[in-house]
């Protein structure tokens, strides 16, 4: 079947703590990178791998019209199931677009209040009830830590997996933890962080922080061409 078939192929299975998710119920996930490095690419790779295991997920863009975020979806699951068969391919997709939800936010206008509201009106309305939340292009200099702490209490109420992207910037200096300076002083609301870094030709995937005792997360790449992990 197919969709097994594309779990047990997925890379990012190493970064798993329980043979199947990375983040615990509840969890935060982050990925960094600076701009056009491919922090949506891998965003939507890790929202379909749980769309691919049965979960609902919820994607918000703070940055990107539905459309555009949609065309990320067909984009990376084209190149992912390439060389399967078309038919079987196109019934996978159709059978899992009902599970997944895209909302956008303008930036001047997302809070961490609203996007709770949001998620408690499409919960109650019966309109869609995520396991996991994808927030792309989170502005850390709008959400102080105390509403990132309440959406983790949220989130933990709720026993969502939520994930986000932060830009990074060439010129800024790591701490002496090697975390990004977007990170210090909410480092610990996270559970895992995973920044992508250029080297040369190649995009390696850095595990700063979480993820399984693996020794294979140093060689986790992403490929510049197709922006799949390999």
């Amino acid at each position: 079947m197919l969709r097994d078939e594309l779990i047990l192929q997925n890379p990012l299975r190493i970064l798993a703590q329980d043979n199947e998710n990375i983040l615990p119920k509840g969890g935060f996930g982050v990925v960094l990178a600076r701009a056009g490095v491919g922090k949506t690419a891998l965003l939507v790779q890790l929202a379909l791998n749980s769309l691919l295991r049965g979960k609902k997920v919820l994607h918000i863009s703070l940055d990107d019209p539905v459309n555009k975020v949609n065309l990320w979806y067909k984009e990376v699951f084209y190149h992912l199931t390439k060389p399967h068969d078309v038919k079987t391919s196109s019934e996978l997709w159709e059978s899992m677009l009902p599970h997944r939800f895209i909302m956008t936010f303008k930036v001047e206008g997302f809070s961490v209040p609203k996007l709770e509201e949001r998620l408690t009106d499409l919960k109650e309305q019966n309109i869609f009830s995520p396991q996991a939340v994808f927030i792309d292009g989170l502005p850390l200099d709008q959400s102080p830590k105390e509403s990132l702490l309440n959406l983790k209490t949220f989130a933990k109420n709720q026993s969502l997996h939520t994930w986000f992207t932060i830009q990074t910037h060439r010129h800024e200096k790591p701490d002496p933890d090697d975390m990004p300076v977007q990170l210090q002083n909410i480092a610990d609301l996270f559970d895992v962080a995973i920044q992508l870094e250029s080297e040369g030709k190649e995009i390696h995937l850095k595990v700063l922080k979480g993820g399984s005792a693996n020794s294979e997360h140093a060689k986790l790449l992403l490929d510049p061409r197709t922006m799949l992990i390999t």
